[in-house]
């Protein structure tokens, strides 16, 4: 999926819809009891209390233009760009009830993808010495994928599967089902590759191992990616040898800040981590009303 001009997407546009909806209800009560019947202009800004890498200001700047098409919001800080603490992110101006009305949704998104971006920054960092990918997962918040894998790119990292639509992965609960393990390995799994060429030409393979004893008659069936699940430091290394680059390999398995370096001083040609999307803190960001 083409994540370049996210916001405009229809996608994303009726995201920011349907989350406004459910924070507005019949009305921001508040707002109307506060603010008069003439609203005053004002402006404000969305700063940042930590240090972090930057994802969803153009999804900010849709949940307050849905709200009200006159409100302006020029941008200090691009996507994928480090702000520091104290800084000002971006600016809004336009009537107060407006601006305010739209602000924890604006929030939400904002510190949300914030918080993905700046931890995958982290894992990425810690991969500058070697050509190892980070890669996403499937393990996002329902509905918000495509905005969470957005956030991973703003990191530095890259995405795995959008969905079970863009790559075959034949993972163990496939075998499993499908028949035995060692049936699938050299027979079922045989066909059902030969299967998924023909009708899906265009997609990769990947199939997932969880022990070296499998790589051998895996790579006989010739898939794009083997994924190695949960495997040691040393097993690792020894996929790597026996594979000697016939396909790529993926590591994958509570992968942490702490172990990621090491993985990858294995060879392996990516990383999967699920906890850039469902374990990232949010980023803490507040927005702050000013007079025009």
């Amino acid at each position: 999926m083409n994540l370049s001009n996210i916001s405009k997407q229809s996608e994303v546009q009726d995201l920011v819809q349907r989350a406004l909806a459910e924070d507005i209800g019949l009305g921001d009560v508040t707002c109307m009891a506060v603010i008069p019947d003439d609203p005053p202009m004002i402006s404000a800004v969305i700063i940042s209390k930590g240090t972090y890498v930057i994802s969803g200001g153009s999804i900010a700047e849709s949940v307050f233009t849905q709200v009200d098409p006159t409100i302006k919001v020029p941008f200090l800080v691009n996507d994928g760009k480090n702000i520091s603490k104290n800084e000002v992110i971006l600016k809004v101006v336009g009537p107060a009830h407006h601006i305010l009305t739209a602000e924890r949704t604006a929030l939400n998104f904002l510190q949300r993808m914030t918080g993905i971006a700046t931890l995958t920054k982290k894992y990425v960092e810690k991969m500058k010495a070697y050509e190892t990918k980070i890669l996403d997962t499937r393990k996002t918040a329902p509905t918000l994928r495509i905005l969470e894998k957005y956030a991973v790119q703003c990191g530095g990292g890259e995405n795995h599967r959008m969905g079970l639509y863009d790559r075959v992965m034949i993972k163990d609960n496939h075998m499993i089902v499908g028949g035995h393990k060692e049936e699938l390995l050299m027979g079922l799994l045989s066909k059902a590759i030969k299967h998924a060429r023909k009708a899906f030409p265009e997609l990769a393979i990947e199939i997932e191992i969880d022990t070296v004893i499998q790589l051998e008659p895996i790579l006989r069936l010739n898939p794009d990616w083997v994924l190695l699940d949960n495997m040691s430091i040393s097993e690792l290394t020894e996929c790597v040898m026996l594979n000697n680059g016939q396909c790529k390999l993926e590591a994958s398995g509570d992968i942490t800040l702490q172990t990621v370096e090491e993985i990858a001083s294995t060879g392996v040609d990516a990383i999967s981590v699920g906890a850039l999307t469902h374990s990232a803190p949010a980023a803490s960001l507040s927005l702050e009303c000013k007079g025009l």
